[in-house]
């Protein structure tokens, strides 16, 4: 037991973290693509931080991703906030969590101010309309890749199933779990 968790701090020591400029552009980057919910900024994360950049092993990464979920609030700004502290400690950790949600606000904010003055013309409402579309898309594809990488021989039919629940909840009056 102790040697799984030895493994991912060996590989942490080995690694050269970037400076902290590099990794501001790169935390306002992941913030800027994360769209779709929790599943969709880890995805994100996970595709910038562990495959492109090579900042954290995938062991490493996946160890935080399970110890974050187990701690109450939102697990993918917790992610962020971590892996921001293991590169540049507290400075990292605020820096990575603070941008993580920048980018959410502002566009939650400017989003709501349009839907508000002008949600009642038609082109505008198209536009959300389309909009609601767009992120289902996302978040399916999203979920598509979690699942592919969490059960690697999983069914068809249960790929299907936990992709299209949110989808069809309205349709079929089906009942999400509440917290």
């Amino acid at each position: 037991m102790s040697e799984a968790l030895a493994a991912p701090a060996a590989t942490l020591a080995s690694r050269e973290f970037p400076s902290i400029r590099e990794a501001f552009r790169v935390w306002l980057r992941v913030a800027a693509l994360s769209f779709g919910g929790p599943a969709g900024q880890i995805a994100v994360m996970h595709r910038i931080i562990v495959e492109e950049k090579r900042w954290v092993s995938e062991a490493r990464f996946l160890h935080a991703l399970n110890y974050c979920m187990l701690l109450p609030g939102p697990e993918a700004q917790q992610l962020a906030t971590y892996i921001g502290w293991l590169m540049h400690r507290t400075l990292g950790g605020v820096m990575a969590g603070g941008l993580f949600v920048l980018p959410g606000i502002v566009a939650i904010m400017a989003l709501s101010y349009v839907y508000a003055a002008f949600g009642k013309v038609p082109f505008v409402a198209a536009l959300f309309f389309g909009l609601k579309a767009a992120v289902l898309a996302i978040v399916y594809s999203i979920s598509d890749i979690a699942n592919s990488c969490a059960m690697p021989g999983r069914s068809a039919f249960a790929a299907a199933r936990s992709a299209s629940a949110p989808a069809g909840s309205p349709f079929f009056r089906l009942a999400m779990p509440r917290p």
